[in-house]
C-alpha cells in the first residue's frame, strides 16, 4: 500500500506504474473517492462537535421552552449525523478497496514487457549440459529409479498429486538442511513457519485481493499459505523496532500450497507445477532507504546463487519485466535452472523487494536515531523449493546407465554418491 499523500501528489507515477505492470487501475476514481471521504469526514466531525457543544449548552439552560427547542434541534442534527456517518462508511469502504488495488512503483531498471517471455537476462553461470543422446526427462528418470508415484498421487490428491519415494525423499531433506545451514551461517535466524494464515496477512503481503482464486480457503477467514513470506511478514504486525535492531534476517521453512488456478493445461506431467510443495525462504526487514533495499536484494539473490553453484546446477538470472511482477513488487529477479530434456532454462527461484508497500499494511515500523518513526522496507527470496529443484538436479546429473550422481555438496547429507535402479 502506498501513502495516500504520495498518491495525491504523484498521480502520473501511479498511472505509469499501472501501464508498465499491465494492470487496470482508475487513479481518477480513487482521487475522487478520497475527496469525498475527506469532505464527509469533515462534515461528520463538524456535526459531532455541534452536538457536543449543544449538549453542554442544554445542560445549563433554565428556560424549559428554550431547552425543549434545543433538544428537538439536536435530534434533527443527530438524524443528519447518522445519515452522514452511513454515507461516510460506504465511501470509506470504497476508498480502502481502491487503495488495496493501487500498484507499487516499479524500479526504473524494470524492463518493459507483458509476460515472462519479455524478461531480460542479467547473467549466466555454468555450462548447459549437452548429452550425446536425448536427455531423459525427470519423470522418466524418477520412474526408472522408483522415486515417484504420480498415478497413486492423483488417486489420493487429485490432479497434480504425487508421492515421492526412497532416495529422492532423502534428497529433499538434504536440500532443506543444506540451504538452512548455508543461511544460518550468514546470520539468518531460523524459523519453522505456519502454513495456515489469516486473510489479513494475505492482504498485507499483496496476494489479496488480486490472486484470491489461487489460494486454498479453509473457511472462517483462514487460508493455506503459498509461501513463508506471508506468515513471516505477519510475525511482526504492529511492532516498532529501534533502528539498531535492523536488518532483521530470517530463513523460514514451510509447506506451501497453490491452486495453480491460472495454469490449466500447463506442466500437467511430472512435478514442476504442483499444488503442495516445500520452501526454504529468505525474508528481510531493513531501513526505509532505497539503496538499502537494492543492496540487500542483490545479497539475497547472491545467497541463492551460491547454493546453485555449490550444487553445480547451470542457471541464469533474469530481471522480470513490468508485466511479470505483482502489484506489490518494486523489482524481481528470477533464477532459472537449466532443464536438459527441455533444452531451456526454467524458473526455480524468485527474489523481490517491495519498499514499504507491505509494511504499511502490516504497520511494521522502526524508530530512527533521530527519533523519527518510519515504516521498514521488506524483501524476500526463494532459497530452495522442492520438488521443483529436484528436476534440475536429476536431469543434469543423469548418467548413460540410468543412474543419477548425487551433487558432491549433498553427499554427506544423503549418505550415498549415486542413485541407482533398484535391484529386481
Amino acid at each position: 500500500m502506498l501513502d495516500i499523500r504520495f498518491i495525491r501528489e504523484n498521480p502520473d507515477l501511479i498511472r505509469e506504474a499501472a501501464r508498465k505492470k499491465g494492470v487496470q487501475f482508475d487513479i481518477s476514481k480513487l482521487l475522487k473517492t478520497d475527496e469525498s471521504r475527506k469532505r464527509l469526514l469533515g462534515e461528520v466531525e463538524a456535526l459531532r462537535s455541534r452536538i457536543n457543544k449543544t449538549s453542554d449548552e442544554i445542560a445549563l439552560m433554565s428556560n424549559e421552552n428554550e431547552r425543549s427547542a434545543s433538544i428537538e434541534k439536536m435530534r434533527e442534527v443527530k438524524t443528519l449525523l447518522a445519515k452522514m456517518e452511513e454515507e461516510l462508511k460506504t465511501v470509506d469502504y470504497d476508498f480502502k478497496s481502491l487503495m488495496l488495488d493501487v500498484p507499487n512503483i516499479p524500479d526504473p531498471s524494470v524492463p518493459e514487457g507483458k509476460s515472462d517471455a519479455d524478461n531480460v537476462e542479467v547473467r549466466r553461470w555454468g555450462n548447459a549440459r549437452v548429452f550425446d543422446l536425448k536427455a531423459k526427462d525427470h519423470l522418466t528418470i524418477m520412474k526408472e529409479l522408483d522415486l515417484v508415484d504420480i498415478e497413486r498421487g492423483a488417486k489420493v490428491s487429485g490432479m497434480r498429486g504425487y508421492f515421492l519415494k526412497g532416495d529422492v525423499v532423502v534428497l529433499s531433506f538434504a536440500l532443506w538442511k543444506f540451504a538452512v545451514d548455508h543461511l544460518v551461517k550468514k546470520g539468518f535466524e531460523l524459523f519453522g513457519a505456519p502454513a495456515i494464515v489469516k486473510g489479513e496477512h494475505l492482504i498485507g503481503t499483496g496476494h489479496f485481493p488480486q490472486t484470491k482464486d489461487d489460494v486454498y480457503s479453509l473457511g472462517d477467514n483462514h487460508y493455506l499459505s503459498a509461501t513463508a513470506e506471508i506468515s513471516m511478514m505477519g510475525y511482526h504486525t504492529g511492532e516498532i523496532f529501534d533502528e539498531v535492531e535492523l536488518p532483521k534476517k530470517y530463513v523460514a521453512f514451510s509447506p506451501c500450497y497453490r491452486r495453480e488456478a491460472g495454469s490449466y493445461g500447463k506442466d500437467t506431467k511430472g512435478i514442476y507445477r504442483v499444488h503442495e510443495f516445500y520452501k526454504v525462504e529468505q525474508l528481510m526487514l531493513v531501513k526505509n532507504d532505497h539503496q538499502e533495499s537494492v543492496r540487500w536484494h542483490e545479497e539475497l539473490t547472491k545467497n541463492a546463487e551460491e547454493l546453485m553453484q555449490m550444487l553445480n546446477i547451470p542457471y541464469r538470472v533474469v530481471v522480470n519485466c513490468g508485466g511479470d511482477i505483482g502489484r506489490a513488487h518494486v523489482k524481481t529477479y528470477d533464477i532459472e535452472s537449466w532443464i536438459p530434456s527441455e533444452n531451456r532454462y526454467r524458473e526455480t527461484h524468485s527474489s523481490s523487494y517491495y519498499h514499504d508497500f507491505q509494511t504499511r499494511r502490516f504497520n511494521i515500523r522502526y524508530r530512527g536515531e533521530d527519533g523519527k518513526i518510519q515504516f521498514t522496507h521488506s524483501l524476500n527470496n526463494t532459497v530452495i523449493a522442492t520438488p521443483r529443484i529436484l528436476i534440475a538436479i536429476l536431469e543434469n546429473n543423469q548418467q548413460p546407465d540410468g543412474s543419477v550422481v548425487v551433487p558432491e555438496a549433498l553427499r554427506s547429507f544423503v549418505g550415498k554418491d549415486v542413485f541407482r535402479k533398484p535391484s529386481s
